[in-house]
């Protein structure tokens, strides 16, 4: 039998306790979801304040809805973000029961977490992509290059989500071998 260090125990626990420097990063992500909650009024009052406008177009109507969407999106994936990344790295919510627990929670890890952001991330990437190719015949800025370079990014960010996806089942997997042995 080993004899633990006496040092190992204080510092396993200022290591342990280190976790709760993530805290503050996890209220910064709340205050950045009151903004988009700001942005999306403002977005939602633009919208509205247009529906009789006669010159204010179908691409127009459509890329204000899509931005709105993009909005509640990138809002989900702060969710995300901040519930199961507290729930993982810092401490527990304890919702068991709650009638509002997210389904999602009660099975998240790291690895569903990684998987869940890189599915909300093609999905903003989506929406992004849908109001170039809505945009692209009005829209100076969007040259071809532009276009193409929001397609490559799009495609690397499913060949990666897929690749995090591959990932997490061969560690879960291994995982669940090992743990029958």
């Amino acid at each position: 039998m080993q004899v633990p260090e006496p040092h190992a125990k204080p510092l396993g626990n200022l290591i342990f306790f280190s976790r709760w420097l993530q805290a503050p990063l996890y209220v910064g992500l709340i205050v950045a979801q009151g903004v988009y909650v700001f942005r999306f009024v403002i977005e939602l009052w633009h919208l509205v304040s247009h529906a009789t406008d006669l010159n204010f177009k179908e691409e127009q109507i459509m890329i204000a809805v899509l931005t709105l969407i993009d909005i509640v999106m990138i809002a989900n994936l702060l969710i995300m973000v901040i519930v199961g990344g507290y729930e993982t790295f810092v401490s527990r919510l304890k919702l068991d029961g709650h009638p509002d627990q997210p389904e999602w929670l009660s099975h998240v890890n790291a690895g569903v977490l990684k998987v869940k952001l890189a599915t909300a991330l093609i999905g903003i990437s989506s929406i992004h992509l849908l109001k170039t190719f809505i945009d692209v015949t009005s829209n100076d800025k969007l040259t071809d290059r532009v276009v193409m370079w929001q397609v490559v990014i799009h495609t690397i960010f499913i060949v990666s989500a897929f690749m995090l996806a591959w990932t997490d089942r061969i560690t879960s997997r291994t995982s669940i071998e090992i743990s029958h042995k």
